[in-house]
């Protein structure tokens, strides 16, 4: 019983870790559920069974109750210390949300807040919805596509789209952009040192009307 025990509770965490880094985290509590209820109570319940039977015939069965029994202590110390990492990948250290209806961004890192105005895309073009990690960073890009527009302090979340820089700052607060957010460049190279600080992992991006 203690093999298959240890089996199913070795298939539940590979797939518990195997979500994880895909950043599914859906999948992810399915599956710390799943080995919850379908692995740990279980066999739980079957040890507490075991220990019982082992008080009423003596100590014959002694060998196999502490051998599940160690199993058991094993996989609950890999759940807890999965479930403990999973938890601190999710919980994003730095935190901005860009407003588009308002063309605000809020940046929540640690106890700090900050509010600036932005330039989304004007009419004819787009600023994608969704939530998004950082995907690559730029001291000074320039746009390829655009003219060789100067980007600085960017920060790539989803292809070309980015958070960057900008030297039109009398527009910032109304769409203006091709689909970028623009920031005055001051609050782009703070933000910009923030991603780098923080890290990717613990970066959200999160873009709402």
């Amino acid at each position: 019983m203690a093999s298959l025990f240890a089996g199913r509770a070795l298939v539940t965490w590979v797939r518990v870790v195997t979500a994880t880094i895909a950043g599914n985290r859906s999948n992810s509590l399915l599956w710390i559920g799943e080995f919850v209820r379908g692995v740990w109570l279980p066999h739980s319940l079957a040890i507490k069974k075991m220990k019982n039977c082992v008080k009423a015939s003596g100590q014959g069965q002694s060998k196999g109750f502490d051998r599940m029994k160690k199993t058991v202590l094993i996989a609950a110390a890999l759940a807890t210390m999965l479930l403990g990492s999973s938890v601190e990948g999710w919980a994003a250290k730095l935190v901005a949300r860009i407003d588009v209806s308002s063309q605000t961004m809020t940046v929540r890192y640690g106890q700090a807040v900050y509010r600036w105005r932005v330039s989304t895309a004007r009419k004819g073009y787009i600023t994608p919805r969704g939530t998004y990690r950082p995907q690559r960073t730029a001291r000074m890009w320039y746009s390829r596509k655009y003219d060789m527009s100067p980007m600085p302090h960017s920060v790539f979340y989803r292809g070309g789209y980015a958070i960057h820089g900008t030297g039109a700052v009398k527009s910032l607060g109304r769409p203006a952009s091709h689909g970028c957010v623009r920031l005055h460049p001051a609050n782009a190279a703070a933000f910009y040192s923030m991603v780098r600080q923080a890290g990717f992992r613990n970066t959200r991006i999160v873009v709402t009307n």
